[in-house]
């Protein structure tokens, strides 16, 4: 949904808004099946590539061979991030959890807080796609920072 609402953001023309929301519902299944990991944990996030792979090769060698090589081209190209479809698929999975974050994080929610320049640096990416969406990222970082989520 956050696709079609902020596709007008982009600051790519001629968008391909199908193949985003195909690469966000795909990377979203990997990482559910794979077991999402709280990016500030670098315990957790030591394995999460690999478990990432072995969940994608698992999970499309279920589908018929055109499929499965569909379904694995597109997820290469959201973690790879060179078109901008992936840049701006990447971009909205990296401001969804900024924004539920603010919404519902607590200081007390058991995770040690991040620093907010480390929270900056990992979300800047969001930039390479719309500059207006990283002016809300950063503004949703300064609040959540502003709310004691970060330190």
């Amino acid at each position: 949904i956050m696709a079609m609402i902020l596709v007008e953001h982009t600051d790519s023309h001629g968008l391909n808004l199908l193949r985003v929301l195909k690469m966000l519902l795909i990377h979203d299944l990997v990482e559910i099946h794979a077991g999402d990991t709280w990016a500030y944990d670098a315990s957790s996030t030591q394995n999460q590539e690999q478990r990432e792979r072995d969940s994608a090769h698992k999970l499309f060698s279920l589908l018929p061979g055109d499929q499965r090589d569909e379904l694995n081209a597109l997820w290469r190209e959201f973690e790879d991030r060179k078109t901008p479809e992936a840049r701006f698929a990447a971009s909205l999975d990296a401001l969804q959890p900024l924004t539920n974050h603010l919404l519902s994080g607590s200081p007390e929610d058991g995770h040690p807080l991040p620093a907010c320049a480390d929270v900056v640096n990992r979300k800047s990416h969001i930039a390479s796609s719309s500059k207006s969406l990283w002016g809300y990222a950063q503004e949703i970082i300064e609040e959540s920072a502003r709310r004691g989520l970060y330190r």
